[in-house]
């Protein structure tokens, strides 16, 4: 059950909004180890509903054909989104959503073209703020606060001078425990079966500036929060928005880190609100 500012919303078939729908052009973007894939049910239901969708796949994701070791920084990594933006007709606007990682893609995003984005939507998303390096909300939550047990994910240096980033893979015991925890067998089987070697760029977030209160800051923002999440936990989930308020909070029951997949209705359904609010 999806709900919004703590009240609960009633029951809406995505469907039935069709009519109502302002067609707006919504950029979903995943998380690490992910693909636009794991955007699929979420995608069909906001298409249904009237909304151009897309879900690019980021640098050595999906079905992109580079390795992790031609992607050698974190604006290299998110350059298919980057080229998806500049691509855009002059004067149109997109409704930005990022999961995961996902959500440092989309603040960049923001900090380049905030002229293009009509919101940048978090889905249980790192949110950096315009006063840290970019990297704070990864190293508070996996340097300083180690909340998350890696379990059997596999992280290996790619180079032993530190040119690239470091690699990493979601073993089947961490996602399954963590990450698809309410997810269908078949979903479970799906996502181990398309995930790739990824990175979190921590270090070279390290060395970036903060996203400047300007640009960044001046795009309007939404968090949806994730109430089951054993991976990025509700507490972490709301830690972020106090950190750095945004103009509209909501949240979903029952849903854990791939509720895109566990609970696609009705995260579509608040995909497709925010979209009617902000990009009419």
């Amino acid at each position: 059950q999806a709900q919004k500012n703590s009240h609960k919303t009633p029951p809406v078939h995505m469907e039935a909004c069709a009519g109502q729908a302002s067609s707006a052009h919504i950029v979903l973007v995943h998380g690490a180890c992910l693909g636009g894939w794991s955007w699929f049910k979420v995608a069909t239901r906001l298409r249904s509903a009237g909304h151009r969708v897309s879900t690019p796949d980021l640098a050595a994701s999906g079905v992109d054909p580079r390795p992790l070791r031609e992607v050698p920084t974190f604006r290299d990594y998110t350059k298919p989104l980057l080229d998806l933006l500049e691509s855009l007709p002059p004067g149109e606007k997109v409704v930005l959503v990022g999961h995961s990682l996902g959500g440092v893609n989309i603040a960049l995003a923001c900090e380049l073209f905030p002229e293009k984005i009509a919101a940048a939507v978090f889905v249980s998303a790192f949110m950096p703020d315009h006063r840290s390096p970019p990297s704070y909300v990864l190293e508070k939550k996996f340097v300083e606060g180690r909340t998350l047990d890696w379990m059997d994910t596999e992280f290996k240096p790619q180079d032993p001078e530190g040119r690239l980033p470091t690699s990493m893979l979601f073993g089947p015991l961490v996602t399954r425990a963590k990450f698809f925890q309410l997810c269908s067998p078949e979903d479970l089987t799906l996502g181990r079966s398309l995930m790739r070697v990824s990175s979190m760029f921590v270090d070279d977030l390290r060395l970036q500036p903060p996203y400047t209160e300007a640009r960044y800051g001046s795009v309007r923002k939404a968090y949806v929060v994730f109430k089951d999440d054993h991976a990025i936990v509700e507490g972490f989930q709301r830690w972020m928005v106090h950190n750095y308020p945004v103009d509209e909070v909501m949240e979903i029951d029952s849903a854990d880190h791939m509720a895109l997949l566990s609970t696609p209705t009705e995260l579509a359904r608040c995909l497709a609100d925010i979209a009617d609010k902000y990009a009419a």
